[in-house]
């Protein structure tokens, strides 16, 4: 392998290591196609030096001559080269006498493995290259005597971050191993997903969010500003990844239940796009995170010298709609037709317009509205076996009417819809909706946001949320307004006044967000409670009886219906897929789950129920005719499970 570096080299397709030259190459030259040995024409090793790889097709190399001279003299020769420059101006020497003011092409030349082996995330294996490897590799020297199994590192990886006691701590002790191991962080991860799940995602990812200016290290995504309107497909080319699959988007106006974060909302998609692995098995190279910076109205951001992002209020109107939609034009030029886009965190208004703008002409998911209203509507499937009856014949009082409130109301309609063949007008009257005015009802019509106006029922006019529950007298009392605390006492007493096993789900996020903690929904109820969280709560003992409080978390969906959109080819996303996958996973509660207490399945079978959703939503992609992967595979859960990335080490040659 040749490369040359310098920070002269500005074509974007040379940023990085490229993923499509690497997979090319792998299977010429000996494996990992890393660099060893750098040559710098000043004489001065490591001076300025900064990667940068040369795209060409090789030819094959012996072997046992990686020399410099060999793999130069390999290189085929095109007529048109992605280089941008010549290798006179490449190889320009920098001399002593070089004033601040002339500029420079810093550069290296670097050949095979060695210590930058030891520095590439993708291939670094730590203390687990072999005898047999180091000598190959060039690593003799580099690293203690000792060789340690795979196992052994996620054993001792994890006793270390054990050992942190602030979440936010082990967040970042997790971050760092990304960055310097990616095979070892997914192991680690996906072993101890119960454990881990709550530090790479919430609720721990919320507080990462709000200090990301301070803990940022290196960028893990893009970050695509105003300052790049007119250049984003530019901007989408300096990525390193050339086949990207899934894309997790947001704009920072709405992190969880914290508000508007602007730029340093990355650690969303960040976060996000390492369960799309971990979960639901989908490569690392596939996932771009991208963070679109428009500014933040967050005073204590624009005047905190540390953020990262603009200091400028948000944009809004056409400037923001221009920008979201070059970037959107952008990725399907990049990336082609099936490439996932997940809107994440975007607030109400935007959120609900970029969702009804693009679903018809891109692959396009919003986590908050669609993703969520498939968990829990997944996690309502299964109570019914605990408190019977079907979905039709339950009331349900949702607190919140923004994007996970309306997207869950949307899909539990249509789910009644479909079971009992009536209009999906007459299914919605099952549904009541509180937001901060009170009970949505059609009074309120010409005052409320569009998206409302579906859930405004002829009732009269109700002030709050205690009087709403004794009014409409629910079945099922779901919690997703992003204001802590406000199941109170008395609204659980009033809910389990009249069933004898309310389903009470409390789903803002973070922790702190919560409507309620699931110790004050059993003790409250009296231990009567079906009980479910958007954020992990520890067991709650009541009365000499432990109840395990489930968690409806969307990381139980969204890795398996992004597994089942790519391994289907599918274009579009269609409701009936986010109901496939609901179904799908409450038929992985078992009766020994539901004797707990719980509505879930554990996360410890994470994989194996991504391959069942992702089945479920492949077969319904071929159903609807939205699937271009032909012809469909006879057993698509082996398919899925043969699809998923394995963070287990390779052995180099």
């Amino acid at each position: 392998m040749l490369s040359f570096s310098g920070n002269a080299l500005l074509n974007n397709s040379l940023y990085g290591v490229s993923n499509s030259w690497a997979q090319s190459t792998q299977r010429r030259i000996a494996a990992p196609l890393v660099v060893v040995a750098s040559v710098n024409t000043n004489g001065r090793p490591g001076d300025r030096t900064s990667s940068v790889l040369l795209e060409k097709n090789v030819k094959d190399v012996p072997e046992n001559d990686l020399s410099l001279s060999s793999v130069a003299s390999n290189i085929d020769k095109e007529p048109e080269s992605s280089v941008i420059c010549d290798v006179e101006h490449i190889c320009d020497e920098e001399s002593d006498n070089d004033t601040e003011d002339q500029y420079i092409t810093p550069w290296t030349v670097t050949v095979a493995s060695g210590y930058p082996l030891l520095r590439d995330p993708q291939y670094n294996k730590g203390l687990a290259f072999s005898e047999k490897e180091r000598d190959a590799h060039f690593l003799r020297g580099l690293l203690p005597p000792a060789v340690i199994s795979q196992d052994v590192q996620v054993k001792k990886m994890m006793e270390n971050i054990q050992q942190y006691q602030i979440p936010l701590q082990r967040y970042m002790a997790m971050m760092d191993l990304q960055e310097r191991n990616q095979k070892l962080f997914y192991k680690l991860l996906i072993d101890n997903v119960e454990e881990l799940l709550p530090v790479v995602y919430t609720p721990t990812v919320g507080e990462a969010c709000q200090k990301y200016g301070c803990i940022f290290r290196q960028p893990q995504g893009l970050f695509i500003s105003l300052k790049e309107k007119g250049r984003i497909r530019e901007v989408l080319r300096n990525w390193p990844e050339r086949n990207i699959r899934v894309i997790c988007v947001t704009d920072g106006e709405r992190i969880l239940g914290l508000g508007d974060l602007g730029s340093q909302g990355m650690g969303i998609p960040v976060g996000k796009l390492s369960l799309y692995t971990a979960l639901g098995g989908i490569r690392p190279s596939a996932c771009l995170p991208v963070t679109i910076d428009v500014g933040t109205n967050n005073e204590e951001l624009l005047n905190d010298e540390f953020y990262i992002g603009l200091r400028r209020r948000r944009a809004t109107g056409q400037e923001y709609a221009e920008l979201l939609h070059e970037f959107m034009m952008a990725v399907k030029m990049n990336y082609g037709e099936k490439v996932l886009i997940q809107f994440e965190d975007f607030a109400n208004h935007n959120a609900f317009d970029l969702l009804d703008k693009y679903r018809n002409t891109h692959l396009v998911f919003n986590d908050d509205i669609q993703g969520t209203a498939s968990v829990v509507l997944s996690g309502l499937m299964a109570s019914l076996n605990v408190v019977g009856g079907t979905l039709a014949e339950h009331t349900f009082l949702f607190l919140g009417a923004g994007e996970a409130g309306t997207g869950i109301a949307e899909l539990i309609a249509l789910e009644i819809a479909k079971q009992t063949d009536v209009p999906l007008e007459e299914a919605r009257k099952k549904i009541w909706l509180v937001d901060t005015k009170g009970l949505i009802v059609r009074s309120r019509m010409e005052s409320i946001q569009h998206f409302k106006k579906p859930w405004a029922h002829e009732h009269e006019p109700v002030q709050n949320l205690l009087d709403a529950v004794n009014v409409i007298r629910p079945t099922i009392l779901i919690g997703s307004s992003g204001a802590g605390r406000t199941f109170t006492k008395e609204v659980v007493e009033a809910m389990a006044s009249f069933n004898e096993k309310p389903v009470i789900l409390a789903l803002s996020n973070p922790t702190s967000q919560s409507e309620c903690t699931a110790e004050e929904a059993y003790k409250w109820s009296e231990g009567r409670a079906i009980f479910a969280s958007g954020s992990p709560f520890a067991p709650v003992e009541y009365n000499g009886k432990v109840y395990a409080s489930g968690q409806a978390n969307n990381a139980y969906i969204f890795p398996g219906l992004g597994l089942g959109l790519l391994i289907s080819g599918a274009v579009r996303v269609h409701d009936d897929m986010l109901l496939a996958a609901s179904e799908a996973l409450a038929d992985q509660v078992s009766q020994e789950n539901l004797d707990k207490g719980l509505i879930y399945p554990p996360f410890s079978n994470i994989r194996k129920i991504s391959a069942q959703i992702a089945a479920r939503v492949a077969a319904k992609a071929y159903e609807l005719g939205l699937a271009m992967n032909l012809p469909p595979p006879e057993d698509l859960v082996a398919y899925a499970e043969h699809y998923m990335y394995s963070p287990k080490y390779h052995s180099y040659r």
